[in-house]
């Protein structure tokens, strides 16, 4: 497991307007952190299909990329960390150019420069 890949993830149990269920997350935690057979949580970032959503806390993805069935959007500002357990099957890998979005994407969610 290592930062930008993707897997489908089963993120249940959740609340309120938290992402939940089954659908596809992207691994963005540190890949020392990822490596390590007993370290168990994995900080990732939901992926949902709704695009109607914008902003900058998003990022838009194509149908294809990284194994993705659909149109999807990275949930920036709702990053968070799973156990290794909720993690289903590997989907895809994203491109260096998402990565570079994803991680810019997360630096505005928590106001960081």
């Amino acid at each position: 497991m290592k930062r930008g890949e993707v897997y489908l993830a089963d993120l249940a149990p959740r609340s309120g307007s938290e992402q939940t269920g089954k659908r596809p997350v992207i691994v963005v935690s540190n890949d020392g952190f990822n490596s390590l057979a007993n370290w168990r949580s994995i900080i990732v970032i939901p992926v949902s299909t709704n695009r109607a959503r914008k902003g900058e806390t998003l990022v838009n993805i194509a149908k294809g990329v990284a194994g993705l069935a659909d149109d999807s959007v990275a949930l920036c500002h709702q990053i968070t960390t799973i156990d290794r357990s909720k993690f289903i099957n590997y989907l895809g890998e994203l491109p260096q150019n998402l990565m570079m979005g994803i991680e810019t994407a997360i630096k505005a969610a928590l106001d960081m420069d």
